[in-house]
C-alpha cells in the first residue's frame, strides 16, 4: 500500500504541474486570441451575415434577402469579368515570379562576392510602396516618352499604349506584379537553400552527378519541395489579392480590362455603397482563399506521408 501511495503522489504532482503550465500558456496566448477574435473572426462573421442582406451604407433600413445576392453574382458581367481578370493575372504572376525567384536565389547562393548587395537589391521592390513606385511605372510604360517604347522603336517595333489599351493593360500590371513578387520569393528560396546539407551535394557528385544541372535535379529540387509548396501557395494568394497597382495605375480600366476581384469589391462597397452585395463578393473571395489554403495543406500532408 505504501508503494502504491508513493507512486501515485508523483503522478498527481506531474498532472498538477501540467495543468498549471497549460493555464499559464493560455494566459500568455489570451491577448493574441482576443485580438484574433475581435479583428479577424468577428469581421468575417459580420461580412458573411451582411452578404445575406441588401444593406446600403448610410441607409437605416436592412432587409434579409437570403441567397439572392449570390445568383446575381453569376449574372453580373462586371463581377465575372473581374474574376476572369484575377485568374489571368494569377496564372501569369504566380508561376513567373516563382521561377524567377528560384533562379535569382540559385544565382545569389552560388555568388561569393556581393551576396548581401544582391539580396538587398532584389528584395527592394517588396519593401517599396507601390503607390510611390506607380509614378516610375507610369513613366516606363508611357506610350510616347516611356523608355520601353523608345527601345521598341529602336528595334523597329511599334510600342503599344501599355496601361491605356484594353489589350495590354492587364499584362502590364502582371509585369509589375512579377517585379513585386520575385524578391519575396527569392528570400524564401534562399532560406530553403541554406537549410540543405552540403554533404548531399558531395554524395551526389560521388554518385556521378558532375554537372550543376544534375546536382540541382538530384539534390536541390527534391529538398526544396516544402519550400516550393509554401512559395507557390503564398504567390497564388498574393496574386489573387492584387489591388493597389490596379487602383494606382489603371483604376480598373480601360473598359474594365484590368478590373480585378478586390477592386470590384471596393467599387461596390465604397463607391456605390452597396455593402450587402459587396459582402457577398467578399464571401466568395474568402472562400477562394480558404480553398487555396486547404489545397496547400492537403498537398503538404501527402508529401509528408510519402516521404
Amino acid at each position: 500500500m505504501a508503494s502504491i501511495a508513493a507512486t501515485s503522489l508523483p503522478t498527481r504532482s506531474v498532472a498538477a504541474r501540467e495543468r498549471s503550465e497549460a493555464r499559464t500558456a493560455l494566459l500568455f496566448a489570451l491577448p493574441a486570441i482576443i485580438l484574433i477574435v475581435l479583428f479577424i473572426l468577428v469581421p468575417i462573421v459580420a461580412v458573411v451575415i451582411l452578404g445575406f442582406t441588401d444593406f446600403q451604407l448610410g441607409d437605416t433600413s436592412l432587409r434579409f434577402v437570403a441567397f439572392e445576392n449570390y445568383p446575381h453574382l453569376l449574372k453580373d458581367r462586371a463581377f465575372m469579368k473581374s474574376l476572369w481578370n484575377t485568374t489571368v493575372y494569377t496564372a501569369i504572376v504566380a508561376p513567373v515570379s516563382i521561377v524567377l525567384g528560384l533562379g535569382v536565389a540559385l544565382l545569389i547562393e552560388s555568388e561569393g562576392i556581393g551576396r548581401s548587395f544582391f539580396r538587398t537589391a532584389y528584395f527592394l521592390p517588396v519593401a517599396s510602396l507601390i503607390v510611390a513606385m506607380a509614378t516610375v511605372w507610369q513613366y516606363l510604360f508611357h506610350p510616347t516618352i516611356g523608355p520601353i517604347n523608345a527601345m521598341l522603336a529602336e528595334m523597329g517595333l511599334p510600342g503599344p499604349n501599355w496601361l491605356g489599351s484594353s489589350a495590354t493593360a492587364l499584362y502590364s500590371l502582371s509585369i509589375i506584379g512579377v517585379w513585386q513578387s520575385v524578391g519575396f520569393n527569392m528570400v524564401l528560396f534562399l532560406a530553403g537553400l541554406t537549410a540543405i546539407p552540403r554533404e548531399l551535394y558531395a554524395a551526389a557528385e560521388v554518385d556521378g552527378a558532375k554537372s550543376a544541372w544534375d546536382r540541382f535535379w538530384l539534390v536541390t529540387w527534391p529538398m526544396l519541395g516544402p519550400t516550393t509548396l509554401f512559395v507557390t501557395t503564398i504567390s497564388i494568394i498574393n496574386a489573387v489579392k492584387v489591388f493597389d497597382t490596379v487602383k494606382a495605375l489603371t483604376d480598373g480600366g480601360p473598359n474594365h480590362a484590368s478590373e480585378v476581384l478586390l477592386f470590384t469589391i471596393y467599387q461596390e462597397g465604397f463607391v456605390y455603397l452597396r455593402v450587402g452585395y459587396a459582402s457577398a463578393m467578399t464571401t466568395v473571395f474568402l472562400a477562394i482563399l480558404v480553398v487555396l489554403t486547404f489545397l496547400q495543406y492537403r498537398v503538404q500532408d501527402r508529401q509528408v506521408h510519402y516521404t
